[in-house]
């Protein structure tokens, strides 16, 4: 299954859904995870770590919302 992350937009929303431990996880048991770019900066999670935890970043939400099986965002679409 194809996991995705995309950043959050709505204002004053700084969370993100899926730290590099939970990427690590998903990743152990066969899934792909896909972040978008800076959706951990406002929790303070770099990129860096995502990528070191086994996920795949991409550019844009777009890509995240095209690609992945299974969606996981804090707060509901905007």
């Amino acid at each position: 299954m194809i996991i995705g992350v995309p950043r959050e937009i709505k204002p004053g929303e700084a969370r993100v859904a899926l730290v590099p431990s939970g990427v690590a996880a998903f990743t152990a048991h066969g899934h792909r995870v896909l972040v978008e770019s800076g959706a951990g900066l406002g929790s303070g999670v770099a990129d860096a770590a995502y990528a070191a935890s086994g996920a795949e970043l991409v550019p844009s939400a777009a890509e995240v919302w095209g690609r992945a099986d299974l969606i996981i965002k804090v707060k509901e679409p905007v």
